[in-house]
């Protein structure tokens, strides 16, 4: 009787045969099952859309016994979707590295069973990765390959530089931090509830900080999320109030009937006026300095220099409110030429407000033009619109 042969090549001899050759055969039959335990071979599977059938050479322990390897490296050019058959009697398991190439990155590699509709594994487009699979046998016609690689679940795995996604490129990259205490934890959820991502650890009250690159934005979607930052606050002419020594002027300018007319406050080309208001900061604010923009509008076409300064002091609970004011800052703006445009000067530089700060104090700001500096100008009355108050926030909300 002859001899016959497993699915992955060894031969398996009949009693009374090969007399002679079975040292020779036996030899051979263990290298096929070194093949197949730890063997390497590389299939170059280059070209258009195709099937590749990996070869069995019976009793042939050689890489042309493509099947009878455990580590099977699919290399090449490719040009359309790839598939790759093993026969049908096959059952062991493989590790298939796929090195191809390709263009686009939009063609699959498919190891399957030579016939029959029984389950496939597969190289999504531009996945240039490595699986662990195995091949059951377990149907005579539509046996299964199971992709074993998705199931594996591992432990604190150290990750030492980042991963990667399916195509090679870079999704996620990590630095390491000496004595690191605090991290992120990721819980998914039931239905009708989001999942969470937490700072836990060692410490205590734990910033969960994320970061753009450059001038990017945190966003929910398509929309900007707002964080702690620079604010601004809008006080138009008519919350200014006029303090009884040297008050500028409250005066209504009518453009065209109908149209927008401006509520102003007249400052004066030749005396010092002063105008005031006060505001209750929100406790986000991190009470730290504050800059500002005067909106104003000439009330001639003169082209000189305006100039503005706003001063602030803050008072807590109890203090008298007989303080004096912090230094100002002032501001420079030349006349835009043309009665009733509108303008605003730049922002200011960085002004210290009075009196330590501290939150639900009420704070007061006192604005005037500089009309006795040399350097101020402009020869008509400078009719201010409003003031726009940049301050900073350190926390998310007011509570």
């Amino acid at each position: 009787m002859a001899s016959t042969y497993t699915g992955l090549g060894t031969e398996l001899m009949v009693t009374g045969e090969a007399a002679g050759t079975w040292g020779t055969k036996t030899n051979t039959n263990l290298k096929i099952l070194e093949q197949i335990a730890g063997g390497y071979v590389a299939i170059d599977i280059n070209g258009g859309a195709q099937t590749t059938n990996l070869a069995v050479s019976d009793g042939a322990a050689t890489d042309a016994n493509q099947v009878g390897h455990r580590i099977i490296e699919f290399t090449g050019a490719i040009t359309g979707n790839q598939i790759v058959t093993i026969p049908l009697d096959v059952q062991t398991f493989y590790i298939i590295k796929n090195t191809t190439s390709d263009g686009t990155n939009g063609y699959t590699v498919q190891l399957k069973y030579i016939t029959g509709s029984g389950s496939s594994v597969t190289f999504a487009g531009g996945d240039r990765g490595t699986k662990l699979l195995y091949a059951t046998a377990n149907d005579g016609t539509n046996p299964d390959l199971v992709d074993a690689t998705a199931s594996l679940s591992l432990t604190s795995p150290s990750v030492i530089t980042g991963i990667n996604d399916v195509i090679g490129n870079e999704l996620f990259k990590v630095t390491a931090t000496a004595s690191a205490i605090n991290e992120f934890t990721v819980a998914n959820a039931a239905s009708g509830n989001g999942p969470i991502l937490s700072t836990t650890g060692g410490g205590t009250n734990i910033d969960l900080n994320l970061n753009p690159k450059g001038s990017g934005v945190l966003k929910s979607g398509t929309a900007a999320v707002k964080i702690a930052g620079t604010e601004t606050m809008w006080i138009p002419a008519n919350a200014l109030y006029l303090p009884t020594t040297n008050p500028a002027d409250a005066a209504s300018v009518e453009t065209t009937a109908l149209r927008p007319e401006l509520k102003v406050l007249d400052f004066d080309a030749s005396t010092a006026q002063y105008a005031q208001f006060a505001i209750a900061m929100p406790k986000s604010w991190n009470l730290g300095t504050v800059t500002y923009q005067v909106f104003w509008s000439p009330s001639t076409t003169n082209t000189g220099n305006c100039i503005f300064g706003l001063q602030g002091v803050s008072c807590t609970e109890g203090d008298t409110a007989d303080v004096v004011f912090g230094t100002a800052q002032e501001v420079t703006d030349a006349g835009i030429g043309t009665v009733e445009d509108v303008q605003m000067t730049a922002a200011s530089s960085a002004m210290t407000i009075a009196g330590s700060p501290a939150d639900d104090d009420q704070t007061f700001f006192q604005l005037y033009r500089d009309a006795a500096d040399g350097s101020d100008t402009f020869t008509g009355e400078a009719r201010v619109l409003g003031i726009k108050l940049f301050y900073t926030t350190d926390a998310a909300n007011d509570a």
